[in-house]
């Protein structure tokens, strides 16, 4: 079967995205053929398009999230039915129409669930849930800092943070992006483009400095957030958006005995079971109110190379989705 999908055949910047035809292949022993509905942008697909993250042999086709509706099964598949609505996450390959792939890594999908909603919430919510409940559990009375808490990551956690009664420390880069913040539950944004993060979470914790900092940004923010911990506390990296971390000397840690963390998704999920206890704790998030899912940029799928260039920018909030075989709305 021909579809259509966006690869990559050599590594650069978003132009080097294109968008071609490719033959898909039928579902063998224990896959599913995925007709996909909407596809998830994530900082890491810039990672896999630059070279930073190597994705093997090329051509490739990038992206790791979507949702979409089952289309035909190989044998052995038990999962999943033609028909079901489902999404999935660190599966690369998402930017395509269609795609062959695994059943094991797909998640049903409720009514109370849109394509959208899933596609912009696997990746980014799947990574919230293990951040906040199993990598540092977050609980009352803690006091959290989140870098890029305007972000599609970032905005999770804000909105998880607090419904779990922590206190909400954020960093953004605009006005704009610090109101954003404040709605998804920060008590306080800090504007890094104005102030020094960590002087002034510890003037906002008297001294004390937060138990735990989710920096999804890397480089730019690593020092303050380290910084700006408190004794003990837990510094969570887990992502590269201002380039990778460098080598760490470890007698930094030592003065308030503070630990540093580089977690993965894939670690979290890596058993079947850990991802449907995940998905459901993910999903009853959402159910309850706590986590609303923000999408505040569509891309066909066949401008993935404006929506790359709008990410790198730090134009976007919120999530974004690409549209397989349509137009943004």
């Amino acid at each position: 079967m021909k579809s259509h999908a966006v690869r990559i055949h050599q590594t650069g910047g978003p132009e080097v995205l294109r968008y071609e035809e490719m033959e898909v292949p039928a579902p063998g022993p224990g896959e599913v053929l995925l007709r996909q509905t909407a596809v998830g942008l994530n900082f890491i697909d810039t990672y896999h398009r630059s070279g930073l993250y190597p994705v093997g042999d090329l051509p490739a086709v990038l992206g790791s999230e979507a949702s979409g509706v089952v289309e035909e099964i190989g044998p052995g598949v038990e999962e999943v039915s033609p028909g079901d609505r489902v999404a999935y996450a660190l599966s690369r390959g998402a930017y395509a129409e269609r795609r062959t792939l695994p059943a094991g890594l797909l998640v049903p999908l409720s009514e109370a669930i849109s394509d959208e909603a899933a596609a912009a919430l696997m990746l980014k919510g799947l990574t919230a849930e293990y951040l906040v409940r199993r990598t540092f559990p977050v609980k009352a009375g803690h006091t959290v800092l989140i870098h890029a808490a305007a972000g599609g990551v970032g905005s999770l956690l804000c909105q998880w943070c607090s419904a779990l009664g922590a206190r909400v420390i954020g960093t953004a880069g605009s006005a704009d992006k610090a109101a954003q913040a404040r709605e998804h539950g920060c008590e306080t944004v800090i504007l890094y483009d104005r102030e020094a993060v960590a002087p002034r979470v510890l003037e906002l914790t008297d001294g004390g400095g937060v138990d735990v900092v989710y920096d999804g940004v890397g480089a730019a923010t690593f020092d303050a957030s380290l910084d700006a911990l408190a004794r003990r506390g837990m510094l969570v990296t887990f992502g590269n958006a201002s380039g990778p971390v460098p080598p760490l000397d470890l007698l930094r840690l030592s003065p308030k005995s503070v630990f540093v963390t580089r977690p993965s998704l894939a670690a979290y999920v890596a058993e079947r079971a850990e991802l449907l206890a995940a998905a459901e704790a993910l999903f009853r998030a959402v159910a309850d109110g706590h986590l609303r899912v923000r999408i505040d940029q569509r891309f066909p799928l066949a401008e993935a190379e404006a929506a790359h260039r709008a990410l790198e920018a730090r134009e976007t909030t919120g999530s974004t989705v690409l549209l397989p075989g349509g137009s943004a709305s």
